[in-house]
């Protein structure tokens, strides 16, 4: 089962392409840190300083401008996430993150699809605020209890 969630961001493609993959960008919405540049085949460490919290991204595929795949979770059997980016015209890109890997049998399926949802979202809110806006204090907001 999957999880599909779609934005429109006021940029280009390879401007929103390099928020991802850029260690030095991805910190002004998402990620505290990443420890390299994201490339196709390698494993990369990503850190949530708010939250105290470390995991691995294993990139699968990589696509410039275009796509991101990548895994995360226990053992390499987490969820894999496509990040795929349409550009509109050179000013407007349309992003899609499809989550895959949620297991309908689970007792709290329904609340890991909204909880999964939720977090995109807001992640893409962040981005559309930096990359827009140039605002970079927005990651790390949503509350968790």
């Amino acid at each position: 089962m999957n999880n599909l969630t779609k934005f429109k961001i006021l940029r280009p493609a390879d401007e929103v392409f390099e928020a991802f993959v850029d260690p030095s960008k991805i910190g002004n919405f998402w990620f505290s840190s990443s420890s390299e540049r994201w490339e196709q085949g390698k494993t990369i460490t990503v850190r949530y300083e708010e939250y105290n919290a470390q995991l691995e991204l294993e990139i699968i595929e990589i696509e410039t401008n275009k796509k991101i795949v990548f895994r995360w979770g226990a053992n390499g059997e987490g969820h894999v996430v496509t990040i795929t980016l349409k550009e509109v015209d050179h000013s407007t890109t349309i992003i899609e993150i499809l989550e895959d890997g949620f297991n309908e049998n689970d007792a709290d399926f329904v609340s890991q699809l909204i909880d999964n949802k939720e977090g995109w979202v807001f992640m893409l809110g962040c981005l559309k605020g930096y990359l827009e806006f140039g605002i970079s204090k927005l990651r790390g907001g949503l509350v968790k209890d």
